[in-house]
C-alpha cells in the first residue's frame, strides 16, 4: 500500500501512469505476488494521512510505503507536529497483526520558510527511518524535482516521465524489501 499525497496519487495523469501502478509492473515482471494499492490523496497533509491510517489498515497490508509531509512543508507546518503525525502512522502500522514492513519516503521542501526550516524538514525523514529502523527512500523526487520534462506545467507534480523516474527511486529501496532483484 502506498500512503501518500498527490505525488503518489498521480495528480494530472492517468492512474496507470502514477508510480504505484509502475511499481505493480515491476512486481509482476519480477514474478512476485503483491498487489499495489494507491492510497494517495491530493492535497493531503501528514495529519490527514494520520486520520486515514486506521481505515486503510482494516485489511492486512504486507508492505506500507509512507509518502507524506510534502504539503505540510509547502504550508510551513510546525515540524514537531509533522514528525508526530508520521511517528503515529508508523506506530499504528507496527501494531497490526501481521505487522507490515514499512518503507519511508524522504521529502524535501523549498526554502520559503527559511533554510533552517528546509534543513530540519529534510533531516526529519532519515531521523525517523533510523529511529524505527525503516528502509528509507532518500528523496522521492530525486532527479525529478526542478528538472525540465519531468514535471507538469505546475512545476510541482511529476509528468508521466517524472513518475517513471520516481518509480525507479522507489524500486531501488522497495525491491529488497519485497525480495526482488533490483
Amino acid at each position: 500500500m502506498f500512503l501518500g499525497t498527490s505525488l503518489t496519487a498521480g495528480l494530472g495523469l492517468d492512474p496507470d501512469q502514477a508510480y504505484p501502478a509502475l511499481i505493480q509492473q515491476k512486481i509482476d515482471s519480477a514474478g512476485l505476488r503483491y498487489v499495489t494499492v494507491n492510497a494517495g490523496v491530493s492535497g493531503e497533509t501528514s495529519a490527514g494521512a494520520r486520520r486515514r491510517i486506521d481505515w486503510l489498515l482494516r485489511e492486512p497490508v504486507a508492505v506500507l510505503v509512507i509518502e507524506t509531509g510534502a504539503n505540510d512543508g509547502l504550508r510551513g507546518q510546525d515540524l514537531d507536529s509533522v514528525r508526530a503525525n508520521i511517528q503515529a502512522i508508523i506506530e499504528r502500522a507496527e501494531q497490526q497483526t501481521p505487522k507490515p514492513r514499512i518503507v519511508l519516503a524522504g521529502m524535501r521542501t523549498i526554502p520559503n520558510y527559511g533554510f533552517g526550516y528546509a534543513r530540519r524538514f529534510k533531516a526529519m525523514y532519515p531521523d525517523l527511518a533510523q529511529r524505527y529502523d525503516l528502509p528509507l527512500i532518500p528523496f522521492l523526487l530525486e532527479g525529478v524535482a526542478g528538472v525540465d520534462g519531468f514535471n507538469q506545467a505546475d512545476l510541482i507534480h511529476p509528468s508521466a516521465a517524472g513518475q517513471r523516474r520516481v518509480a525507479e527511486n522507489v524500486w531501488r529501496t522497495l525491491a529488497p524489501v519485497l525480495g526482488a532483484p533490483r
